[in-house]
């Protein structure tokens, strides 16, 4: 029987060059992603390096394409490694392009509050936040007609009862506590302050709560800002809202403070008991 001889297909060039460029691509983004989590070097540098990991992905799937064309009229070898250029590519740009269509949505602000007229101050943050401590009045407007359902909330809680909720749901976020002034008689405020982190960058963003006595009840406003002043892609106010929902899911839920019974009425008739006096 005739053997005929193995000959093994050329490998594809592009689908190599195509699956290198995604590889690195990746090692960049996570290189970036752990310089600024880190706080190792400037913001600014990092978040070009990763622009940069970006732009290769994006190479490496116009090079899959490119080797898919190639493969199909030349019968090269490599569909395989195109595949993981294509993929990590995607991977890599479907994030930022989720973010890219929630600028395009979303106003370009990175300051939101429940109370517009007079937010939360930073105070115990403000150091970190420099002039941006105050809010914005040019965001109100923007802020009302994106995100509408932002707006204080008032309970028949006391407000140690709140703060104490407010608290609990920030420790289990487990975000970095800077103050927290619970109710005390002369203050009329209780207030806690907290920095948030991304998910994916870890970037830095202030987080104040103001509790207000009001009449017999209490009022909450909650106030999100980042510490850079870039678009924030509905960041800042998908977090209060999370939290606005969590507070007041857990003070509705929450039993209602134990009064003391009053002491029975005396009988009628009859004179009051009197304590013994000791001798």
């Amino acid at each position: 029987m005739l053997r005929r001889p193995f000959t093994e297909e050329p490998m594809s060039r592009l689908a190599a060059w195509s699956a290198r460029l995604a590889w690195f691509a990746l090692a960049v983004a996570a290189l970036s992603v752990a310089v600024v989590r880190s706080g190792l070097l400037e913001l600014e540098p990092a978040l070009a390096t990763f622009g940069a990991s970006l732009v290769f992905a994006g190479l490496a799937i116009l090079l899959a394409f490119a080797a898919y064309v190639s493969i199909w009229r030349q019968g090269r070898g490599g569909l395989g490694r195109a595949i993981w250029g294509m993929v990590l590519g995607f991977a890599l740009l479907a994030y930022p392009a989720y973010l890219g269509y929630r600028a395009w949505k979303l106003p370009a602000i990175y300051d939101v509050t429940t109370d517009m007229a007079n937010p939360p101050r930073f105070d115990a943050l403000g150091p970190q936040r420099g002039t941006m401590a105050a809010y914005p009045s040019a965001f109100a407007p923007l802020q009302r007609a994106a995100f509408p359902s932002i707006g204080s909330l008032q309970y028949d809680a006391p407000p140690k009862v709140v703060f104490d909720i407010a608290l609990a749901l920030i420790n289990k976020r487990k975000w970095r506590v800077a103050d927290a002034r619970p109710p005390a008689p002369g203050r009329r405020d209780a207030v806690i302050e907290a920095v948030a982190r991304s998910l994916i960058m870890g970037l830095r963003d202030d987080v104040a709560i103001r509790i207000t006595p009001i009449g017999g009840g209490t009022r909450v406003d909650i106030r999100s800002a980042s510490r850079h002043p870039w678009h924030d892609f509905g960041v800042n106010a998908s977090r209060v809202q999370a939290l606005l929902d969590d507070i007041d899911d857990a003070v509705n839920s929450a039993p209602e403070p134990r009064r003391q019974p009053p002491p029975p009425p005396e009988p009628k008739g009859q004179p009051p008991k009197r304590q013994p006096t000791k001798r």
